[in-house]
């Protein structure tokens, strides 16, 4: 029995390591362009201020 879990286990293991790169680089990936954004955001609101223009209107979600 313990060479079942043992096959079973290694059977599972490529899928879980796959899944876990998988998950890291598109976290990586979300979260650079979150990052991006923000500062591209604050980059717009100094030069906008530098101009005397009105703060950007708010995104807005749909």
């Amino acid at each position: 029995m313990d060479n079942f879990w043992v096959a079973a286990l290694w059977a599972i293991l490529p899928t879980i390591v796959v899944l876990t790169l998988f998950f890291w680089i598109l976290r990586s990936i979300i979260r650079a362009d979150r990052n991006e954004r923000r500062e591209y955001a604050r980059i717009e609101a100094e030069e906008r201020a530098a101009r005397g223009l009105p703060p950007a209107p708010a995104a807005t979600e749909q």
